[in-house]
């Protein structure tokens, strides 16, 4: 997730102290510590302060966007991730400190938040003129892994002799989520970050109907690619609001950006910090240079 979201283990710990008393957190022999202990403690501290200012601005996004951040979508993300991670997904989690659920969390987070920069962000005729230069509408390829280079050496000289793609596919790949279906992939466009990027450059080469002529080295081995449907370019306008996907998708890499629209959401939040010792905490986005694009 984006360096201004931290992490929610962070928050759900600052989440229990929202109504701090006397109220004991531990005991040693050497007296108790409180929850107001606790609380006066962590305050005075960067990542508390963090997480004050997470809570915060999770408030208001919530209030300003909530209603466009459905379930479904949350669930959505969530399984592209987990598709993503295959049976990796669960150590993946645990080495981050997340849940399942703490997860789904910190994505509605995430997805709240790229509403916010929807919103409050400003895609200018010259932002969408940078992104058409790079722009590639999605093509639909078919790829047979194999571990060594001499396995795709004879796939290649197969497929030069005029055999059928789909078949060396199931007989040669090692994919076994696309082996059976010719070795074709869902459709990606030149955003996509779950596909090698060796794999995607060579891919975006080729004409339809044509394939890799040399082995592609991926961190997954050695790939044979065929084009199956590669949609012409176009017209600029005629991509407008692909466009503008992939300009928000800057801007949410982007942590100038993100700040800016941070400041905006909390500047029209209406916070009122009512502890004297955290009356700064948002002074870094509520300043008259922070809130500039």
């Amino acid at each position: 997730m984006k360096k201004w979201l931290i992490a929610l283990a962070s928050v759900f710990m600052a989440v229990s102290l929202a109504a701090c008393g006397d109220k004991t957190v531990a005991t040693t022999k050497g007296g108790k510590i409180t929850e107001d202990t606790y609380y006066s403690s962590l305050k005075s501290t960067s990542s508390g302060k963090q997480v004050l200012q997470q809570m915060i601005l999770n408030k208001v996004l919530e209030k300003d966007y909530g209603s466009k951040v459905s379930t479904k979508k949350v669930t959505k993300q969530y399984n592209a991730y987990k598709t993503q991670y295959g049976s990796q997904f669960k150590s993946v989690l645990e080495q981050n400190g997340m849940t399942n659920s703490s997860f789904k969390e910190e994505i509605r987070s995430n997805l709240l938040l790229e509403q916010a920069v929807k919103d409050k962000s400003t895609v200018t005729n010259a932002d969408l003129k940078k992104q058409w230069k790079t722009y590639q509408p999605k093509v639909t390829v078919a790829q047979i892994l194999v571990t060594k280079k001499s396995t795709a050496d004879t796939v290649i000289k197969k497929l030069n002799d005029g055999e059928s793609f789909t078949s060396l596919a199931k007989k040669y790949s090692t994919d076994s989520s696309t082996k059976n279906k010719g070795g074709k992939l869902a459709a990606f466009d030149d955003t996509n970050t779950s596909l090698d990027s060796s794999f995607t450059k060579a891919a975006f080469k080729l004409d339809e109907g044509k394939y890799t002529t040399t082995p592609v080295k991926t961190t997954y081995g050695y790939q044979v690619i065929k084009m199956i449907n590669k949609p012409a370019k176009g017209k600029m306008s005629d991509h407008t609001e692909a466009l503008k996907k992939r300009v928000w998708a800057a801007d949410m890499s982007s942590s100038s950006k993100l700040k800016a629209v941070v400041s905006k959401v909390l500047k029209d939040g209406n916070v009122s910090i009512k502890d004297n010792d955290l009356k700064d905490v948002l002074s870094d986005y509520l300043s008259s240079s922070s809130t500039s694009k």
